[in-house]
């Protein structure tokens, strides 16, 4: 996908990702699997509006980098990528919930449908091309019943918007 498939905007860029790691992984819409893994990671994905493929790029990987799974001496210093795992993606726009103001969230600040989705499909693709073999997803803007068997439990919440202003890749 190149830029033209995707709006480039200037505005606030936070997409969002809660990533865990797994033993393994399905989702199902209506009854039926439509993505799962082993070994690897769970990731919400969260495109906000502003966001562009600056973000998916800077996001895949910094995922694809991140050293949470376990080394001969049981330390988390191995990425994805060393120990062959898999990624399942599933697009989550309840990440950019804002409860400030009484109990119902609101969800004003994630992407437009179409925008997320182009978004999105361009993230899982950059995945791939940061070197993880399998990558699976979800379906976009379905009813998901998605299975995690988290293996730790490791959770990590990454965002861009914190890396840009403070410099870090």
């Amino acid at each position: 996908m190149n830029g033209q498939a995707c709006r480039n905007h200037d505005g606030c860029d936070k997409m969002k990702a809660v990533i865990q790691r797994v033993l393994n992984s399905s989702v199902t819409v209506d009854g039926k699997t439509a993505g799962e893994i082993e070994h690897g990671y769970t990731i919400l994905l969260c495109v906000i509006n502003g966001d562009s493929e600056k973000e998916a790029d800077l996001l895949a990987g910094k995922i694809a980098r991140l050293r949470i799974f376990c080394d001969k001496q049981g330390k988390m210093n191995l990425s994805i990528t060393d120990v062959g795992g898999s990624a399942l993606v599933i697009s989550q726009f309840t990440l950019c919930a804002d409860t400030k103001k009484g109990n119902r969230p609101s969800f004003t600040d994630s992407a437009e449908p179409s925008e997320a989705n182009c978004l999105y499909e361009y993230f899982v693709g950059k995945l791939s091309e940061c070197g993880i073999s399998n990558v699976q997803k979800g379906i976009f803007a379905a009813d998901m019943k998605v299975n995690i068997l988290n293996d730790g439990p490791v959770t990590i919440i990454l965002d861009t918007d914190s890396w840009q202003k403070s410099g870090l890749k």
